[in-house]
């Protein structure tokens, strides 16, 4: 059977959505953050203690639910394809934008952030959906736009997002909810099916559905299951950022919010210039496995120099070391489709996303409370880099797991592995 993607006009537009959806998704979160602490704020009746708990609720709830709700995604996409979860994801997501926007009470809106957390794991279905549609060597490149989407809308967000709730605080989720509405519309005209009946999974199986067992079903490939390891580290070291980047940067330079504004901004400006241009060719030239080991290797030394940094000008010159860091996740997500059928690649895809919600459980706590330790009068040692010297350590140790699980006689034992009948 033919597959309604094989013309590249189709996969043009195909994946366009799908960069359309990845940067609706981040653009939306963002655009809530600036307002979502004052619409806290409000509803707790001014008490800012008040808000900061019902902060970190949301936060640690957000990640838990995506940790559940990320394999069943996946799950759900290689049992009944990737458009229709990709279509609804969005659908819900939309509408419960239009919850958070009409709640009237903290437990309402913790109630519409919880479902917000179901529904954003569609990033699940659509880096399976990448998969399906590109081919092993252009997988990377692809991934790499994906990231690009990522970033654009981390920057674009929050910018639009404080201009919005400094009229009304409610007023970003409303304009989140018209986006992602948009976004389901165009969706609905533009995204084909990019897994057909022949090759999907013959039954959902819950086993793979739940977390726990999505993450056993990684094991199943050795080469993937140790960069699951690579991946999990590299988000886990990358949570210092929104854990601790501001008080440090105050505290070590003295920089209010406009300034960390501009900073965070250019961060994601190099961000979108490094996936854009050079994670394709420099993919193409030097290879998967080169490109990983070499975006540890850049956020390793990138994270020691923030960590030493006590002025701001030594900040900034590691700033592109450190993000050199974003040539490792397409290269790390394109050497783990290689290994995957077609008909398991949304509950790897679902798994990977489950071990990325972990650490966003685990990392706030561990690098702000690090910071805060490190920080403190009575603490042996006065050290506010800490937290990222123990990001560079976490990325050290990917860099040795990812030598170790991305050498040819590794690959050929996973391949030999995950053919083996179970």
């Amino acid at each position: 059977m033919n597959s309604p993607l094989q013309a590249p006009r189709a996969r043009r537009a195909a994946l366009a959505f799908i960069f359309v959806t990845v940067l609706i998704d981040f653009l939306a979160f963002g655009l809530i953050l600036p307002g979502l602490p004052h619409l806290v704020e409000r509803l707790a009746g001014g008490s800012t203690a008040t808000a900061a708990y019902w902060i970190a609720l949301f936060g640690t709830a957000f990640a838990v639910i995506q940790f559940i709700c990320s394999p069943i995604q996946g799950v759900l996409s290689d049992r009944f394809g990737r458009r229709p979860v990709i279509l609804l994801s969005c659908l819900g997501l939309a509408i419960d934008f239009v919850f958070m926007a009409l709640a009237d009470s903290l437990p309402w809106l913790f109630i519409g952030r919880v479902v917000s957390g179901v529904f954003s794991a569609s990033l699940t279905a659509a880096n399976a959906y990448i998969a399906d549609v590109t081919t092993p060597e252009e997988r990377a490149k692809s991934y790499g736009i994906v990231g690009a989407a990522f970033g654009a809308g981390l920057v674009l967000g929050p910018v639009l997002g404080g201009q919005l709730s400094h009229i009304d605080p409610r007023l970003p989720f409303w304009f989140a909810a018209g986006l992602t509405m948009l976004n389901v519309c165009y969706g609905w005209f533009v995204l084909p099916e990019s897994l057909p009946p022949e090759r999907r999974s013959p039954r959902f199986d819950w086993s793979h559905a739940n977390p726990i067992g999505s993450l056993v079903l990684l094991k199943r490939y050795p080469q993937v299951f140790g960069l699951a390891a690579v991946i999990f580290l590299m988000n886990l070291a990358q949570y210092v950022y929104p854990s601790v980047f501001v008080l440090f940067a105050d505290r070590q330079f003295g920089w209010k919010e406009d300034t960390v504004g501009w900073v965070l901004g250019l961060v994601g400006v190099l961000s979108v210039l490094i996936n854009v241009l050079l994670i394709g060719p420099g993919v193409k030239r030097f290879g998967e496995r080169s490109a990983l080991l070499f975006g540890l290797g850049c956020g390793v030394l990138g994270f020691v120099i923030y960590g030493f940094a006590d002025v701001a000008w030594i900040f900034l010159v590691a700033l592109p070391f450190g993000t050199l860091l974003t040539f490792a996740a397409p290269a790390a997500q394109a050497l783990v489709t290689r290994q995957v059928e077609p008909a398991e690649q949304g509950r790897v895809q679902g798994a990977l996303t489950s071990l990325v919600s972990v650490a966003g459980i685990v990392g706030p706590a561990m690098f702000a409370g690090s910071f805060g330790y490190f920080i403190d009068a009575g603490s042996p040692v006065q050290l506010p880099g800490a937290p990222f010297f123990i990001a560079a350590v976490f990325l050290g140790i990917g860099v040795l797991i990812a030598w170790r699980y991305t050498r040819p006689a590794a690959q050929a034992r996973s391949t030999a592995a995950a053919v083996e009948p179970t």
